[in-house]
């Protein structure tokens, strides 16, 4: 039953439709946007078709410059990008797997060189010149003085000259993995976090001489410290360490965290606020999770869904009350403080317009009162805004339904709020802007009553019955928009939508229960994933709407997502095979028993989790391969074999299970690729695939 689609031997038609995607993928894509401390400095990296340079630009007319030259499109990332606190240095690292769930700093290879390019940590000046790698290494920061760059290597801390003028260093050696660096602006010294499995513990280091301070040690995970702007005390979170009774696992508990600060002279710590014993001020999961900060006039601000909504927050360094910053129905993320640490920029899903809520848009807000301020309006949608540091100009990411994200600049000083769009020279010829259609948002109810949005993708012309496709995404945390999505993995996905449209199918992409976006409750539902797999009844219910759509040939609604929208597309075949005709499910989870870990948690452990059997036997009953007896429609695999965030083994053994029960199938296998498709060509190649099944499948 098995079809191994090579791309080579595809059909001329075929191959045809793969190659017309290209088009909708030859857009470039901004990431890592960035502002200096001084001057009207900005920098992001780009992907233009694989190739990924860093560019720059500086104030007054910020024209965009390009400061690298890496001219293959070889899959090695552009991350930590960052521009030295006096102007004159840009330093970021090459190559890994970032958004990966583990080895994220270990080497790729989708071009299959024959020696994998290594991680590495490198600089550049700011008005050009050759890039230097510094090290091996990964996550650096520069010092105030603008003379060294640290960085973590082999879970260590190192240190270079940011102009490599001597090879790089090791810190020091301590128990534990590295992580959190953050210098002091006051005399270069090193904070830093060391992880000890059930325990981590935070440290300063303030040179070769002396040695490590241990700041308040104890058995707790103390994390996401932060120095005081006169570098006499910290802030950090604290919460308790691995270990005690097991618990009962399908039952949601409360995640405690608590905020300290501490004076690092005297070493004691002291606590400053403590997150209500509620689910909803449990650890935010949210992007940047604390967001925690001290800001000027001796605030720490941090980040809390304790509302309801994921909202800022201010308390004074000395105690008190904290203050809501951002009050609401909406959420931030994107979180940034500005230079002179008195304002907060980010993104949130509130503006003027009631569709804004499936939108970003730029906003400002104060650390010490509640003026925030929503500085672009309208039917676009701005993300991951920064101030340079006279804060009367903002940069961020827009795009609009038609547009791909670019660097875009704002002036907030009373000059109007004209945008100036940097990437616009960038954009290529046969990128298809003209069959590109606006989104619109859908609304219906599950069949647990849960409401549940949607965006609908509706062909141009025509008025005969179309094809239908449902849009899975994965995460779960996250939210398709009403225009190109801000990530590079949606954004082949919204790529891939908008193709599917002009091929004639109506796509709706659902944003199922567990996304963000939409409140707490939604974000953390009960009974979902392997306790349940309650947000399934959100897909299924996006089928039966399509179904009695007068547009839509309830005979042909096919279904699509990658990784956790993998798992759901699965979940959809193996359960409702009479509604959904065909499907592509890429890398996505099948067996919740096996990877939830229950299996192995209390193998040499006496005391048992009390309703240990009965989530066992939920997590089987909330997998794909638990319904493979009733799965019948024809599915196509796709996964690549050096995927970082779902084991490989997911679809070998899903295949297998087809295989005995011979349900038609088809696969795609990407040789040395990651989950996040690094190199171009193969993202193409894939989301190209996706469309031919369904061509194939719906239309010939």
């Amino acid at each position: 039953m098995k079809k191994i689609i090579l791309l080579l031997l595809l059909p001329l038609q075929i191959l045809a439709q793969c190659n017309s995607f290209s088009s909708f993928k030859s857009y470039n894509f901004p990431t890592e946007l960035c502002a200096a401390d001084s001057g009207s400095k900005i920098a992001w990296a780009l992907d233009e078709q694989g190739k990924r340079n860093v560019y720059v630009a500086e104030g007054p007319a910020f024209k965009p410059r390009k400061l690298t030259n890496f001219l293959n499109n070889d899959g090695q990332e552009i991350t930590s990008l960052s521009i030295s606190g006096d102007g004159k240095w840009v330093v970021f690292v090459r190559g890994g797997d970032h958004g990966a769930n583990w080895e994220e700093s270990l080497p790729l290879n989708p071009s299959f060189e024959l020696i994998p390019f290594i991680v590495k940590v490198a600089s550049i000046p700011f008005d050009g010149g050759e890039t230097t790698y510094l090290s091996e290494g990964d996550a650096p920061v520069i010092s105030p003085d603008n003379k060294t760059v640290a960085f973590i290597k082999g879970g260590q801390a190192w240190v270079a000259p940011i102009n490599a003028a001597t090879t790089a260093k090791n810190l020091f050696t301590t128990r534990g993995t590295v992580g959190s660096l953050e210098y002091s602006a006051v005399n270069n010294s090193l904070l830093f976090v060391t992880t000890r499995t059930d325990h981590s513990i935070i440290g300063i280091y303030t040179n070769a001489t002396t040695p490590i301070k241990w700041v308040a040690p104890s058995f707790n995970f103390d994390s996401a410290p932060n120095w005081s702007p006169d570098g006499k005390n910290i802030v950090f979170v604290r919460s308790p360490g691995a270990g005690g009774a097991p618990d009962s696992l399908l039952v949601k508990k409360h995640i405690p965290w608590s905020i300290y600060t501490a004076d690092i002279t005297t070493n004691n710590a002291i606590l400053l606020w403590k997150a209500p014993a509620t689910l909803r001020g449990s650890v935010p999961t949210t992007d940047g999770s604390y967001n925690l900060h001290w800001a000027a006039n001796d605030k720490i601000v941090f980040l809390s869904y304790q509302d309801g909504w994921p909202h800022l927050y201010a308390i004074a360094a000395s105690g008190g009350k904290e203050k809501l910053l951002t009050p609401g129905n909406f959420m931030c993320e994107h979180i940034k403080l500005s230079a002179d640490k008195k304002y907060l920029t980010f993104s949130a899903n509130t503006g003027k317009d009631k569709l804004d809520i499936e939108r970003r848009h730029a906003v400002k807000v104060s650390v010490d009162k509640t003026d925030m301020q929503v500085l672009t309006n309208g039917s676009g949608l701005e993300c991951a805004p920064v101030l340079t540091n006279d804060n009367n100009t903002l940069a961020f990411m827009s795009a609009t339904a038609q547009q791909p994200p670019m660097v875009a600049i704002m002036q907030l000083n009373g000059r109007g709020d004209t945008t100036q769009l940097l990437g616009e020279a960038f954009t290529p010829g046969i990128f298809p802007k003209d069959k590109l259609i606006t989104p619109t948002q859908v609304i219906f109810k599950s069949a647990d009553g849960i409401t549940v949005h949607a965006d609908l993708f509706l062909p141009k012309g025509g008025t005969s019955k179309k094809p239908a496709i449902v849009y899975v995404h994965g995460g779960p945390p996250r939210q398709m928009l009403l225009g190109w999505h801000y990530s590079d993995y949606y954004s082949n996905a919204y790529a891939c939508n908008q193709y599917l449209a002009s091929l004639g199918f109506v796509v709706l992409a659902v944003n199922y229960r567990l996304g963000v976006g939409y409140g707490y409750e939604f974000n953390q539902p009960k009974n979902a994933g392997a306790a349940g797999a309650s947000e399934y009844l959100d897909i299924k219910a996006a089928g039966e709407w399509l179904q009695k759509q007068d547009f839509v040939d309830a005979s042909k609604i096919g279904i699509y997502g990658g990784s956790y929208g993998g798992y759901l597309t699965a979940m959809a075949l193996a359960k409702d095979s009479k509604l959904f005709a065909a499907g592509v499910d890429i890398h996505g989870v099948h067996d919740w028993a096996s990877r939830s870990g229950l299996l192995t948690a209390y193998t040499n452990k006496y005391e048992k989790a009390p309703d240990l059997n009965k989530a066992l036997k939920t997590a089987w009953l909330s997998s794909p391969v638990a319904y493979i007896n009733t799965w019948k429609s024809p599915v196509l695999i796709i996964h690549a074999d050096d995927d970082r965030n779902v084991r490989f083994n997911e679809s070998v053994d899903l295949i297998n299970r087809l295989e005995k029960q011979h349900v038609p199938y088809e696969t795609l296998m990407i040789v040395d690729d990651t989950h996040h498709w690094m190199k171009w060509d193969n993202a193409v190649n894939v989301y190209g695939a996706v469309a031919n099944f369904f061509v194939r499948k719906f239309k010939q």
